[in-house]
């Protein structure tokens, strides 16, 4: 069987670099191309030396010729990086996943429109285990509806640039919609000051940066009497690269459509997926 043509964006990166251990450790994937910015001075060395080893895939700065007979960009990048890959790939016929977080409403419309073109799996998380959890928290929506105030707790390291996270999103995205509420009219992102008593319709965030922490979510579902608490925490950044790597796989068999990993793990219910950051 053909091996999967892989292209990674920010191959540098922290997840860049477990991407590349993934890829370079599996059977069916190849690394067609390793991708940098133009400044970077990992430019032209053998992308395996990232993870201690050579592997003969020079990295580049040359999106076009890095894309040229690629099957799958994997971009876990910022916004303006991945929409400007999201042009190329629609030139190529080049399905993407993608991991990047924090797109503008208008983003998230053009990759949507994109997906008409090519195949894509969008998820703010790419973890096997988190993906689970978003299913069981529409579970507890369901049964924790009324008498629980609903709090988000998640936690990243230093570095991380967007708040709340895309994970975190995600989660209260899956809870409000299946309390029928809309995220956007009942999120709150920050306490301070007298705030009044807690509104019971809302949906709680709270955030905490520091140090090399690679993702930390909680749900609090608080009650009168009781308190039910959902989390998962990342040890490494081998669980998104891995999911990620089953994403690719998932789009050799789609032309063209959009996606998330709760289509890639089978976990979707009838009224649709987690929304994407």
């Amino acid at each position: 069987m053909e091996k999967i043509k892989t292209v990674i964006a920010g191959c540098s990166g922290r997840m860049g670099k477990a991407l590349l251990e993934g890829i370079l450790q599996s059977g069916d994937l190849t690394l067609h191309a390793a991708l940098e910015h133009a400044s970077s001075l990992h430019l032209g060395k053998d992308a395996g030396e990232l993870v201690g080893g050579a592997c003969g895939v020079k990295i580049t700065a040359g999106l076009d010729e890095a894309l040229q007979g690629a099957d799958i960009l994997i971009d876990f990048t910022r916004p303006e990086g991945t929409m400007l890959h999201l042009e190329r790939c629609i030139k190529y016929g080049v399905s993407m996943v993608i991991g990047t977080t924090g797109f503008s409403a208008e983003q998230k419309s053009r990759l949507n429109a994109a997906s008409k073109q090519i195949g894509m799996v969008f998820s703010p998380n790419m973890g096997v285990g988190v993906n689970l959890v978003f299913k069981l928290l529409e579970m507890a929506s369901k049964v924790l509806s009324h008498g629980y105030d609903i709090e988000i707790i998640e936690a990243h390291h230093r570095h991380k640039v967007d708040a709340p996270s895309g994970t975190a999103l995600g989660m209260g995205e899956v809870i409000a919609r299946t309390l029928g509420r809309d995220l956007g009219q009942c999120a709150v992102y920050g306490r301070e000051g007298v705030t009044g008593e807690r509104d019971p319709s809302t949906i709680g965030f709270a955030t905490v940066r520091g140090g090399d922490i690679v993702g930390d979510h909680t749900v609090l579902f608080a009650g009168i009497g009781e308190r039910i608490e959902i989390t998962h925490k990342a040890s490494s950044r081998a669980t998104f690269a891995l999911g990620a790597l089953r994403a690719a796989r998932f789009l050799q068999e789609k032309s063209a459509g959009m996606f998330d990993m709760q289509d890639v793990l089978g976990l979707k219910s009838a009224n649709g997926s987690v929304d994407r950051d």
